[in-house]
């Protein structure tokens, strides 16, 4: 089977205006500052990012394409949270704000993850990897059944961690009763829609392949960044890009970005055709994606030296978003199970 990977007409010229997009108006300053002051982000969402959310309403390849170049500059603020997690999700369920959600009209993010950190629905009151809930208007609770609640973010108490990445917010939910069991959406959150499991499981992948995009754009930084730096770092008279160790470093961050790059393109493309191999395609997406970026940024530190681990190179803004990314919506191990179960139970 072949499969052509060349982009349309539009798709390239969605890319190219993402990218010039991207590097005009979120600079490093803007990600670094928005760790301090998060209304920056807020503000490079309201004034340029919203309009795009409508990505998530058309072909997932469309959406990927765009995230992978948000992923490049570590983009911060509520765009993956609400065009590649909210909004995937009520259109999934059906739910009545669906629409608002993928016109932009509204923000939000997803409740799902339980204290495991698995994106699946649980009896666990406890929720995780809530991210960037401080910036949005509503958050999406799901429950078992599964049942969707779509809940304004002031009815509902967060509790905000700190993770590595610092240009994304991650918090924690509780939606515990007094008694500590898990309450029933109908009396917790009013009102609750039950939708169809299989309609959940096209979510997850949807968000999945969302995030994967996100650490391909990681991924792709890292290696053009490592690689012009061992092109212009003399050391011995030589440019460190000569020296056989970093080229075999350069050469396995280059294959292990295009494994990624390839897998969810692949991902995207299966889930919009609607090709039965959309299940495993997706994990299989994120889980290169997941490997190729932590590869990258374990590689580039060591080939940028000593000024790769300090605060003012930018190459930790982008380690931090790989690991942060690897955990969101299964890690590179719990997709590798998935995979192996679905290979397993194929034969």
């Amino acid at each position: 089977m072949t499969i052509d990977f060349t982009l349309s007409d539009e798709q390239g010229l969605l890319v190219d205006t993402a990218r010039a997009l991207f590097a005009e108006q979120c600079p490093p300053a803007l990600v670094r500052g928005s760790a301090d002051a998060p209304t920056l982000a807020a503000a490079l969402f309201d004034r340029y990012l919203r309009d795009w959310v409508a990505l998530a309403g058309g072909p997932v390849v469309d959406l990927a394409l765009f995230l992978t170049e948000a992923g490049a500059v570590v983009a911060p603020g509520p765009f993956l949270a609400t065009a590649g997690l909210f909004a995937p999700l009520l259109v999934a369920a059906g739910h009545e704000l669906a629409d608002t959600a993928v016109a932009g009209e509204i923000t939000g993010t997803v409740a799902l993850a339980g204290a495991d950190g698995v994106w699946r629905a649980s009896s666990d009151p406890v929720r995780t990897q809530v991210i960037d809930a401080h910036l949005v208007d509503l958050v999406a609770v799901v429950t078992p059944g599964p049942a969707l609640a779509v809940v304004p973010v002031a009815e509902l108490t967060l509790h905000p961690i700190e993770t590595m990445d610092l240009a994304r917010t991650y918090s924690v939910l509780d939606i515990a009763s007094p008694s500590g069991a898990l309450l029933d959406p109908g009396s917790l959150f009013d009102p609750a829609l039950l939708f169809d499991p299989a309609a959940l499981i096209d979510a997850g992948e949807r968000m999945a392949v969302a995030v994967a995009a996100e650490l391909v754009g990681v991924a792709r930084w890292l290696v053009d960044t490592s690689v012009a730096y061992a092109r212009e770092r003399v050391q011995f008279g030589r440019p460190i890009g000569s020296f056989q160790a970093v080229q075999h470093k350069l050469v396995d961050m280059t294959l292990a970005h295009e494994r990624a790059a390839a897998a969810v393109s692949y991902a995207a493309m299966a889930i919009d055709a609607g090709d039965p191999d959309c299940h495993r395609a997706v994990h299989v997406a994120k889980a290169e994606a997941g490997l190729a970026a932590r590869l990258a940024a374990r590689s580039g530190i060591q080939v940028h030296g000593g000024i790769g681990f300090t605060w003012e190179h930018d190459l930790h803004l982008y380690l931090r978003r790989a690991y942060a990314d690897d955990a969101l919506c299964g890690t590179n191990d719990w997709h590798l199970d998935r995979l192996a179960e679905l290979i397993f139970d194929a034969n």
